[in-house]
């Protein structure tokens, strides 16, 4: 059955690894990871953005979630990502699917994303068993689904700000800020990470720490995807050295969700132009799992989760 990241977080936490947390809209792309952590071992936190929801349907999405929990003796916990609407925060914790919320008060300001993350935390605690929270204090650039926010608009987490934040809501995890952008443009020149910062919130906050926005957006896989026909002239992302230090340095749990996006295209649009006269979907998107399910293994083993289901 799916269970609370609590356990895999703390672990992780504990033993200086970070888990997964991988971002799907179809079943496609919940069979490539769930294929990926079973061959690593690794524990696995599944999430559906809003814009998944919209896509899918909560109930969809999270009714084949629940069959992989089901089916499989590994950690697997369902999450929802970017919360930012509190009725459907709300329709999440009441579902009986999810164990695991984000709500997203990134935007607003810091006494309101307090009362508004406590409120969720309070609503969260009343299930049993209790659904996690993540909440997220600093805000993260870039485009990805139906989270937009400017370079203007954007800001790192303030460590003080972060020791008091988790002190007043109580929540879980905490998504920070430290460089890193949604979507796969995030950078225009070379990326860098605030490790000082980073640095300076793990030791005020004792709630293990949450990467967004950390997506490689890798190289070989943007050039399959180009030369079938797409057009991702220079998109570019976190390097693997550089989350591998964020992971050293406190991180617990990374968002991917671009780099499955990419792996999905480049599949499908090989797949297509190789093979112009099939039509069959099943045959189609079999390559665009093989992909995925590659990615995720690359991720596993980078952040360090594998072995540890």
């Amino acid at each position: 059955m799916l269970i609370s990241p609590k356990s895999m977080l703390e672990k992780a936490n504990k033993e200086g690894y970070a888990v997964p947390a991988f971002n799907i809209n179809n079943l496609e792309i919940l069979q490539a990871v769930i294929e990926a952590a079973l061959e690593e071992n690794s524990p696995v936190i599944i999430q559906t953005s809003e814009g998944a929801i919209e896509y899918a349907g909560m109930e969809y999405l999270g009714a084949i979630v629940r069959v992989a929990g089901e089916l499989n003796d590994i950690p697997i916990a369902l999450h929802l990502d970017h919360g930012r609407d509190y009725n459907l925060v709300k329709k999440a914790i009441d579902s009986g699917f999810y164990t695991s919320v984000m709500f997203d008060g990134s935007s607003l300001p810091f006494e309101d994303n307090v009362l508004k993350t406590k409120d969720v935390v309070v609503m969260a605690r009343k299930k049993r068993p209790a659904i996690q929270v993540e909440a997220e204090l600093g805000a993260i650039p870039g485009k990805e689904d139906l989270i937009h926010v400017s370079r203007r608009d954007a800001f790192y987490t303030n460590p003080e700000q972060a020791e008091e934040f988790v002190e007043k809501t109580g929540c879980d995890s905490l998504a920070i800020s430290i460089g890193t952008a949604h979507g796969a443009f995030k950078f225009t020149d070379d990326p860098s990470l605030d490790f000082e910062r980073l640095k300076e919130i793990k030791k005020r906050v004792k709630v293990p720490l949450v990467l967004h926005g950390a997506s490689e957006v890798n190289q070989e896989i943007v050039k399959i995807a180009n030369s079938f026909g797409a057009k991702l002239g220079g998109v570019k992302g976190v390097s693997n050295r550089l989350l591998s230090h964020a992971v050293k340095l406190g991180i617990n749990k990374v968002n991917i969700d671009t780099d499955l996006r990419i792996a999905f295209d480049a599949g499908v649009r090989k797949f297509l132009k190789t093979y112009p006269k099939v039509f069959d979907p099943r045959k189609i998107l079999g390559p665009a799992k093989d992909l995925i399910r590659q990615e995720a293994r690359d991720k596993m083993r980078l952040l360090g989760s594998s072995g540890k289901a």
